[in-house]
């Protein structure tokens, strides 16, 4: 084949691959913008509030206006600041949440670009983004953002673990790392009836990796006065927050895809399953939105003992049933009953220890009232 040809093959390729990339850009922008309102209408009800009602139809345009004002808002760069880390920061923390995209499929068709290697592909991606909060911290050249963005580095490494550890699983299940390949082969049954502890584990370790509560310790405004985006304002601060949302959108996501079989779904197929798919994700989102309005914030300490005694414990264990199904060929329902009973045995304790304050507090209370009732019973004889 003659190099001309070659060349305006690969060119034209190439001014495809540009278009899928901004249509990508777009959609996910727009996918941000409901996301926000969406938040903000779900913790009004859940709040006993409205929420944003005043701009647009059922406040449908306070999106937009959230974007206007941070992008006319003063961008502020300290001057003490490393100019060229403060700068390219927030670029690698939302290329890095853009990028994973480019093989998350929507539909069979619908990916820009599906890889043999997609799940690995996705979690050797998402790793850069710790490399931009850390930089954030750093350049700020802020001792509350150094802190944070160390905090962030510690926090996001660990639970990256868990994720790591339970993508081998499903991986294990389906044979395969292509996401297609994953979703196709949940067609007798998807992976959550046979490893609810694994999305028990990604599920929690995801709300971390993104930040969101009860994992928002990083950037907690009540400790560390905003994290490593302290001294970020304007169209910089909003980076962060456009990468924080696509990467919730892609947690939801790849639940989805993992464990709920991607965009199949009764009465739709082809293409026309990329709306299960969209209806699954927002269902997913919706849960970490309920989340945020249910559970308070952790501490530090508990939050990275939570990631190493319970959560990394876990993942291996998850990653060690699989094996043992696997490798003795036993029956779908055998791996079902091991992953649901080590996700009861440490749910009970868990709730055992989290619980134990408020039964000894009781406890105390009722001696206190039995003591008080056999001084009463004691006056009363005298």
């Amino acid at each position: 084949m003659p190099a001309t040809i070659l060349l305006a093959i690969s060119l034209t390729n190439f001014i495809w691959l540009v278009v899928g990339l901004f249509i990508m850009f777009t959609v996910l922008s727009g996918v941000v913008l409901s996301l926000t309102w969406l938040e903000r209408k779900l913790l009004g009800r859940l709040q006993l509030r409205l929420g944003p009602t005043r701009t647009g139809p059922m406040g449908l345009l306070q999106p937009m206006a959230d974007a206007l004002k941070l992008i006319l808002k003063e961008d502020i760069i300290p001057a003490s600041s490393e100019k060229a880390l403060f700068w390219v920061a927030p670029i690698i923390v939302v290329v890095s949440a853009f990028m994973i995209w480019v093989t998350i499929p929507g539909t069979q068709n619908a990916v820009i670009q599906n890889l043999s290697l997609g799940l690995f592909y996705i979690i050797a991606f998402s790793v850069v983004g710790i490399l931009g909060l850390v930089l954030a911290g750093w350049g700020s050249a802020n001792k509350y953002g150094t802190l944070g963005g160390l905090r962030a580095a510690a926090q996001l490494i660990s639970y990256e673990i868990p994720i790591i550890m339970v993508a081998i699983s499903v991986g294990m299940l389906a044979q395969s790392l292509d996401m297609r390949e994953i979703v196709n082969q949940q067609d007798d049954y998807i992976f959550v009836l046979v490893q609810p502890l694994g999305l028990v584990i990604f599920f929690i370790a995801g709300l971390a990796e993104v930040g969101r509560t009860p994992f928002d310790i990083y950037f907690a405004e009540s400790e560390i006065v905003g994290g490593p985006f302290v001294e970020y304002s304007g169209a910089h601060w909003s980076v962060f927050f456009l990468a924080e949302y696509i990467n919730t959108f892609a947690i939801a996501a790849l639940t989805v895809i993992l464990f709920f079989g991607g965009w199949s779904g009764p009465g739709l197929s082809g293409d026309w399953g990329i709306i299960w798919f969209l209806f699954k994700v927002y269902l997913v989102i919706l849960v970490i939105f309920w989340v945020r309005g249910t559970f308070p914030r952790l501490r530090i300490d508990q939050l990275m003992a939570f990631a190493w005694k319970v959560m990394v414990p876990l993942s291996f264990l998850s990653v060690v049933m699989t094996a043992v199904y696997q490798f003795y060929e036993w029956p779908a329902w055998t791996l079902t009953i091991m992953s649901s009973a080590g996700l009861s045995v440490v749910g009970y304790v868990i709730y055992k220890r989290t619980t134990a304050p408020s039964r000894l507090v009781a406890e105390v209370r009722r001696r206190q009232e039995a003591l008080e009732a056999q001084r009463r019973a004691q006056a009363e004889a005298d």
